[in-house]
């Protein structure tokens, strides 16, 4: 990777981790998450407007990471309603490059590398650690943020092949936040009987702010991944992990206590050993 993608990266990075702790300090977080998929797919559509239709071979995977970015939605809310911020995003992080790797030894027979197993061996420690002396009445966030993981694979992986198809990776990535965002407040209407947003508030307004940086986070990554190595590409995504700790004590005083430091860094590295071992 050149510099200055290693740069966008790592800012896409710090700006993943800025919107997740913007949707848990959210009072109603399904609001939250609907109101930034909506200004994510607003943003977006200036670029779709403008820009070439990506090609016609890259539409499946737009389609199918719509699906799999709205479960990931619903699932990343339910891991958020409890625990901490610095403790549940770390483990959805994780997991999703140790259940792509633990998947692709199950079902496709692949035998790991060393580097590969090493990341297997830290992620789950580094999980273990964070997971643990988790209250049980706590114990679905953590289950939740693992299967939020295994979306963030599943959406992860389309992206990346998707925009390689595309033609334009520009375009992709604007299709992609529509396809998204557009079902979402539809979702919203049928659980909720009403609109998501029914005046501009300041959790209003925080939610439409944290959609915008969602959508330049991940538009970023999508670019990168299409003229990067994805492995690369992703673990040094991973270092979102580390952003997010300092976030969560900084700006929302939560505790970083030793064995929270060794944990989280231990999933950001092992994370990243297995995005390389890809």
């Amino acid at each position: 990777m050149t510099p200055v993608v290693i740069a966008l990266v790592l800012g896409a990075a710090v700006l993943h981790a800025g919107w997740n702790a913007a949707l848990r300090s959210s009072l109603d977080r399904l609001r939250g998450i609907v109101i930034m998929s909506m200004t994510s797919a607003a943003v977006a559509v200036p670029f779709a407007i403008a820009l070439p239709l990506p090609a016609a071979a890259s539409w499946p995977y737009i389609a199918l990471s719509a699906v799999l970015q709205i479960g990931y939605c619903f699932f990343l809310v339910r891991a958020y309603r409890e625990g901490d911020f610095g403790q549940i995003y770390p483990i959805a992080r994780g997991a999703s490059p140790l259940l792509v790797t633990l998947g692709a030894v199950l079902f496709a027979h692949e035998h790991l590398p060393p580097l590969a197993l090493l990341g297997v061996f830290l992620v789950s420690a580094g999980i273990f650690a964070s997971a643990r002396g988790v209250d049980r009445r706590h114990l679905g966030s953590v289950l939740a943020a693992i299967a939020a993981g295994v979306f963030i694979a599943g959406y992860s992986l389309a992206d990346g092949s998707g925009a390689r198809l595309a033609g334009r990776a520009e375009s992709y990535a604007a299709w992609s936040f529509i396809a998204q965002g557009v079902p979402m407040p539809l979702i919203y209407l049928g659980l909720r009987r009403h609109f998501p947003i029914q005046s501009f508030d300041r959790q209003t307004l925080r939610a439409i702010g944290g959609g915008a940086v969602s959508a330049v986070a991940y538009g970023i990554v999508i670019l990168a991944m299409a003229i990067s190595p994805m492995g690369a590409v992703s673990a040094l995504r991973e270092t979102s992990i580390l952003f997010a700790a300092v976030i969560a004590r900084v700006f929302m005083g939560e505790p970083l206590t030793p064995r929270r430091i060794a944990a989280v860094t231990t999933i950001a590295i092992g994370a990243a050993c297995l995005s390389l071992a890809h």
